[in-house]
């Protein structure tokens, strides 16, 4: 760094000198050096300067030296205060560019034209010209608007009402093998036969609070038995059932019912190789109407679904029209009616244990302070199709108003497994 101040100490005095000797006046001397010696002398001080200043620039930036600042050497020549600044500082930065303005500077200051604060003062502030924004709308007249003309086509309007009533049904022919506890009330024989049911359902709903439910029941079965001389065919399975309710709801699960149960049979009952009558059409013909609260079930994500009937006050009545059962059906001798009052509760429900596997279940309850009647029947249906199901009927009943069995006592027991056709919709 000293060697390097003290050349640029030597060529600051040696141009002073020159400026002097350039000048045709000079206080100092009168001597005139030759103009060839006073060039030669300044361009081995430019030869000098440059070595000084382009010694120490790497290679890579020596075809780079008028890239950077170049916009100074092309505009009037201007002297900017920071050039001599940044040249003589400690820890300056060698840039071509400032030295070739400090260059122009020192040898031709008739070259220069201003000063940066001139410049500075010399720029002026641009101002927001705020002009207003007009509008010129062109107003043009409104078209009025055409309504459209529909055309008149002829519509036939059908007014549909309400329909409240929803009807269902299930078909079935089923082959069985049957099994009859000896005292059965209405007899029978263990055996194998045929039999068709029909189910049919017609229930009135109006979706607001009446509620009218009702179910026919028939089922007919017939046996061949080679042990039996006397009859050729034989009932199995008998029975006319018919089921309704009226509901008014009370709540959203419970309602208040009137429900009435009757049921005979379609023809005689007989036992094998024994002409008497063990039951016949309207022998006996049973009606019980009762009063009470029917909860309706919708259980298990609508898998399990039914009703329970509740009823503190129940009427039964049981007739028939031939005066030598009456005895076996618990009427007193020579009496066609048997009257009496009672409790009476009906559970139906039907459980889809599995997509193919139903189980349908009827309890039915009715007590007196003589006599108590319990019914349960168990349908349990495995479809394979369609078309075509299995069936397994379980039957257990309890009736204390007959006489008593000496085996069996006041139970009685039914039950079939079959197989065959079966059609719901």
């Amino acid at each position: 760094m000293k060697r390097n101040f003290l050349i640029t100490l030597f060529l600051i005095v040696s141009l002073g000198t020159i400026a002097q000797v350039n000048h045709p006046i000079s206080v100092r001397s009168d001597e005139r050096p030759s103009m060839d010696k006073i060039q030669a002398y300044i361009d081995s001080l430019k030869s000098l300067k440059d070595s000084v200043f382009t010694r120490k620039m790497p290679k890579a930036q020596r075809g780079q030296r008028l890239r950077r600042n170049d916009m100074r050497l092309f505009l009037p020549l201007t002297y900017y205060g920071n050039v001599a600044e940044r040249l003589f500082t400690r820890d300056r930065k060698e840039s071509p560019i400032l030295s070739e303005l400090m260059h122009l500077y020192l040898t031709r200051p008739d070259l220069v034209e201003g000063t940066d604060r001139m410049v500075q003062q010399q720029q002026t502030k641009l101002d927001d010209i705020k002009a207003p924004i007009h509008h010129d709308p062109t107003l043009v007249e409104k078209v009025a608007d055409r309504p459209v003309e529909p055309t008149n086509v002829p519509v036939d309007v059908l007014v549909k009402r309400p329909n409240f009533w929803t009807f269902s049904g299930d078909y079935a022919l089923q082959f069985l093998q049957n099994y009859v506890s000896g005292n059965w009330y209405k007899g029978g024989e263990s055996n194998y036969s045929a039999l068709v049911s029909l189910v049919m359902q017609a229930n009135y709903n109006n979706k607001q609070k009446v509620k009218w439910e009702n179910r026919l029941e028939l089922k007919y079965g017939m046996q061949s038995s080679r042990s039996d001389s006397l009859h050729s065919f034989k009932s199995t399975e008998d029975l006319i059932r018919l089921t309704s309710k009226l509901g008014l709801q009370a709540t959203k699960r419970w309602y208040y019912t009137v429900q009435f149960i009757g049921n005979t049979q379609f023809s005689h009952s007989y036992r094998s190789n024994d002409p008497k009558i063990y039951s016949a059409f309207a022998a006996p013909l049973n009606i019980n109407l009762s009063i009470g609260m029917d909860y309706s079930v919708d259980w298990m994500n609508h898998r399990l679904k039914g009703n329970f009937h509740l009823a503190p006050l129940a009427y039964n009545m049981k007739y028939t029209r031939m005066l030598e059962l009456t005895r076996r059906l618990g009427i007193k001798d020579g009496n066609h009616f048997l009257h009496d009052f009672g409790s009476e509760f009906t559970v139906d429900l039907e459980w889809q244990l599995m997509e193919s596997l139903t189980w349908k279940t009827r309890l039915y309850g009715y007590s007196t302070y003589k006599r108590t009647e319990l019914e349960w029947e168990n349908t349990f249906t495995f479809r394979f199709n369609r078309y075509i199901s299995s069936r397994v009927f379980i039957y257990p009943r309890f009736d204390d108003g007959v006489s008593r069995d000496d085996h069996y006592a006041f139970w009685q027991l039914k039950e079939f497994a079959s197989i065959g056709f079966q059609y719901s919709f």
